[in-house]
């Protein structure tokens, strides 16, 4: 399995994941010309692409859907709640609630948790090696730890410094919102997930969705270091996403 996150951020999100066999992307929040040239530039072809699967429709994570189904007419992975929330019409559509297993792709999703009709975290695994895909949720269930620990490759949200979001200039209603139970994990919540999740297998960790006013990857990374000290663990490698420029293409 190879993995780059082509953009990250409130501007826009897009990842893409390629097996053996099948060339994916989840979410296409950035424009059609955007994710075209990035995938170029990792040697892929957009018109190698076969799927995306969304998280949920906010338009940071879907606002070059509408263009790239217009190029490449691919199979979009959503639920029914998200193909509601359309304003478009899609042609190829597959509703993905559960778990589905693609040629050598098995995907499994995790509910998440946001101010949107419904929205999905993924589970990535093609034969022994797995990504865990998680962003735009105010907390994670505890009923899915023990199916989150022990994978190889983690993206997940660490969206914002409680204190640097309290002091912003905010208004108090979007700095609720984000606190809350639908909205954005903080790093510090973040960090203490993912030193329960990893283990000695876990190789890579992605850092997602970080704010421009109310974070910095110094501090995210700070806050994952102490966490990770605490817990007794190892920190792996850990690369803060941008808005604006892909990650090296990752092996798992």
């Amino acid at each position: 399995m190879k993995v780059c996150v082509l953009a990250s951020g409130s501007k826009g999100n897009s990842a893409y994941v390629e097996t053996e066999n099948t060339k994916s992307l989840i979410d296409i929040g950035m424009s059609c010309a955007y994710i075209e040239k990035s995938l170029k530039n990792i040697g892929v072809n957009p018109n190698d692409i076969e799927r995306i699967f969304i998280t949920h429709t906010h338009n940071d994570h879907i606002g070059g859907l509408r263009v790239f189904l217009k190029k490449h007419p691919v199979t979009v992975y959503l639920t029914e709640k998200m193909l509601n929330e359309l304003d478009f019409d899609i042609e190829n559509v597959c509703f993905i609630d559960k778990q589905e297993v693609i040629d050598d792709l098995n995907v499994k999703v995790i509910k998440t948790s946001h101010d949107v009709a419904d929205s999905n975290g993924y589970i990535l695994t093609e034969k022994d090696k797995s990504l865990v895909y998680i962003t735009d949720t105010g907390y994670i269930n505890l009923k899915n730890y023990h199916i989150l620990k022990n994978r190889d490759f983690y993206i997940l949200e660490s969206n914002h410094d409680i204190k640097m979001l309290m002091e912003g200039s905010y208004p108090y209603h979007l700095k609720q919102r984000i606190l809350g139970d639908k909205g954005h994990l903080s790093n510090k919540d973040s960090a203490y997930y993912l030193s329960q999740f990893a283990s000695e297998k876990t190789k890579h960790i992605i850092l997602a969705h970080l704010s421009e006013e109310n974070n910095s990857p110094e501090t995210a990374l700070n806050t994952y270091k102490e966490a990770f000290e605490k817990a007794g663990k190892v920190v792996p490698e850990v690369i803060v996403a941008k808005q604006k420029e892909s990650t090296e293409l990752i092996e798992v």
